[in-house]
Parts: C-alpha cells; structure tokens; sequence
C-alpha cells in the first residue's frame, strides 16, 4: 500500500480527496493494490481523471459505495 499511495501522491494534478479515494478503493481487496500499481507503472504521465475512469471500469466498482446498499 505504501507504494501505491506514494506513486497517486506523485500524479501531477493529485489533490487529497482523489488520493483518499484511491486508497479507499485499494484496501477493498488487496488485488486492487497490485492492479493499481501495475498501471501506475504502465502510464508514468498519468493524470488522476484517467486513474478514476480505470477505476470506475473495474468490474467490481459497482459493488461499492452507496448505491450497492440499496
């Protein structure tokens, strides 16, 4: 975890609830966490809308946050 929270702290245009969110999301499952770094590595430029929209595409994204409880 410390390395992927140390990767979505160096995006460029990284701001503290995107990175909360991020971390949110990894500690679901610890397969989010290797994914997450994986394409971190794959995409050294990368901005945090494009790291949300790969997050958003995850299969299991809809299983969390407030609408799942409904």
């Amino acid at each position: 975890m410390k390395e992927l929270i140390e990767k979505i702290i160096k995006i460029k245009d990284s701001y503290d609830d995107f990175i909360l969110g991020v971390i949110s999301y990894a500690k679901k499952k610890p397969e989010h966490i290797k994914i997450l770094n994986d394409f971190l590595d794959n995409n050294p430029d990368i901005t945090t809308s494009a790291v949300i929209e790969y997050i958003i595409q995850q299969q299991d994204f809809r299983s969390y946050g407030a609408y799942a409880q409904q």
